[in-house]
């Protein structure tokens, strides 16, 4: 059985690892919405330039296809980047979950290693030669 110093030194590593790890995940998740919210806003902006039957708009034609074809290829690298988004933010949960189950695996040796060491000292106390006590008399 390991050391109790070392345990808790381990714990404290994994501890540690954990929190760098969740943070991780937020800032993947705060990534991943920031790509939708960008993802939404050119889809409106597409719709804002998209033709209508109104013709006295002021537009060209030429220059609101123009608009439109920049503001495809802005959405279909918007759509690839928030696609990327997604595969961090799937592999930091899952980097998560396995600095989750480091951590609680050390957390449950120094359960045991604390249970064992109770269970020794029970035993060692049951083991123990009776101690007298010498009682006096009342004087």
């Amino acid at each position: 059985m390991p050391k109790p110093a070392k345990l808790d030194r381990l714990l404290r590593v994994r501890t540690l690892q954990l929190g760098l790890v969740r943070a991780e995940e937020v800032r993947a998740q705060e990534r991943f919405a920031s790509e939708s919210t960008l993802k939404g806003r050119i889809a409106q902006l597409a719709e804002a330039v998209a033709p209508s039957s109104d013709a006295t708009q002021g537009f060209s034609f030429i220059a609101a296809a123009h608009f439109r074809d920049r503001l495809q290829q802005s959405a279909e690298a918007a759509e690839g980047r928030l696609r990327a988004a997604e595969r961090v933010v799937e592999r930091a949960a899952e980097a998560t979950r396995e600095a989750r189950r480091d951590q609680n695996a050390i957390e449950k040796l120094i359960a045991r290693a604390d249970a064992d060491a109770a269970l020794k000292a029970i035993r060692e106390l049951e083991a123990a030669p009776p101690t007298r006590k010498i009682r006096h008399d009342p004087c």
